[in-house]
């Protein structure tokens, strides 16, 4: 108990002890607040996906320069927020034979940095709290650096050789035809059913296209924000200062380990940008280090390529199994050449610090980033290209 003198001669007032939460209900409090920040991403998602479907549609039409597909990809995983859904609509395309694999796999490849523009919009809801901020935006530009490494390294060797193709095309033809396989993921199906719920009460009380999409943003960004400043919160006061070493020691001895968990959940959520996401307050809490995290990242990008390989089986046409193992192979090869070196490693998490470190003092910076990034160049690469 405290207690506070008034002045000289009275009396104490005695204030009673505050009661902190039982690390039980500490911990169904996160998960709540987590469900709550994964709706407030799906309505986000749904909000530019109901402002950018018709823009995404018409993309993948004419295009026949190799750079051009590659700002379509990530133009078009923007517009729908999803990587899963632009690469299982080129698996389609492909199939289908309406979009030579040539075309399809700088796509593939523009895909992979597109999803990445999910976990650097979550970062900025940290704005406010400059250590948080430092960390989250790391945490999520990290990924954005890889990708961006990765596709400079392997789309002019794949362009001259083809070997991603090949490879692909050969184990293609190895594997079972179709199929119907699907997976549902339960918890990706259980954020989906509560953005429902959110998006049935705004659709009562709006019409218009754009301000249902504007209103699902909005709607998304408060989630986010609100969610974001409890969960780091609470993160804190939960993980004791030993389970963070103790979590962080085991990530640091093996980055197969984060990789692994990376893949595992990537496929049980069916989205890397679930998984990405999460992420974020954990290394804003403090609890994760950035470092620790980047394993994880990189097995979420395996992990979402199952989605395309599903697509693929569907399909029982081995063009469309070809680039989806393209995808696969991308992702695989790309972690071969950055990670086993130690030299090169960490190059995307050391440029993603020093973003981080700029973007503090000005976040105008992180905003401008965000915009040209992912919007401002593809844009003018597809003008200038198709």
């Amino acid at each position: 108990m405290t207690t506070h003198e008034l002045h000289p001669g009275s009396s104490p007032i005695v204030e009673p002890p505050r009661r902190a939460l039982p690390p039980a209900a500490r911990t169904a409090l996160v998960a709540a607040l987590l469900y709550l920040f994964l709706v407030g991403v799906k309505l986000l998602e749904i909000g530019v996906t109901s402002l950018g479907r018709d823009a995404a549609g018409g993309l993948f039409d004419g295009i026949s320069n190799p750079l051009a597909a590659l700002f379509v990809g990530i133009l078009a995983t923007v517009l729908v927020q999803s990587s899963s859904v632009t690469t299982a609509t080129i698996v389609g395309l492909v199939a289908s034979n309406q979009l030579p694999i040539e075309v399809a796999i700088p796509m593939v490849m523009g895909a992979n940095i597109g999803t990445t523009v999910t976990n650097t919009i979550v970062s900025l809801a940290h704005a406010r709290r400059t250590d948080e901020f430092r960390l989250a935006l790391s945490a999520a530009t990290m990924h954005d650096f890889f990708n961006l490494i990765v596709v400079a390294i392997l789309l002019p060797i794949e362009l001259a050789t083809g070997f991603l193709e090949k490879a692909a095309t050969w184990l293609a033809q190895l594997l079972p035809g179709g199929s119907d396989a699907t997976f549902d993921s339960p918890i990706k199906g259980a954020v989906k059913w509560g953005a429902e719920g959110f998006t049935q009460v705004i659709e009562n009380l709006l019409s218009s296209d754009v301000a249902l999409g504007i209103a699902f943003i909005g709607v998304g960004i408060a989630f986010i924000f609100l969610t974001l400043t409890f969960i780091t919160k609470n993160m804190r006061v939960l993980i004791a200062a030993r389970i963070e070493r103790s979590l962080n020691a085991a990530l640091a001895k093996s980055g197969l380990v984060g990789m692994a968990v990376g893949i595992l959940v990537t496929v049980a959520v069916q989205s890397s940008s679930i998984t990405t996401s999460i992420l974020i307050p954990i290394v804003a809490s403090g609890m994760l280090l950035v470092r620790n995290a980047y394993p994880i990242t990189l097995g979420a990008n395996v992990g979402t390529t199952i989605t395309a390989i599903l697509a693929a089986l569907a399909t029982g046409e081995v063009a469309g199994m070809t680039i989806a193992l393209v995808h696969l192979g991308f992702n695989i090869v790309g972690i071969l050449i950055v990670y086993p070196w130690i030299k090169i490693r960490y190059v995307p998490v050391i440029l993603a610090e020093k973003l981080a470190e700029v973007a503090v003092s000005r976040k105008w910076i992180a905003v401008a980033y965000t915009l040209i990034a992912f919007i401002v160049v593809p844009i003018i690469g597809i003008l200038i290209l198709s």
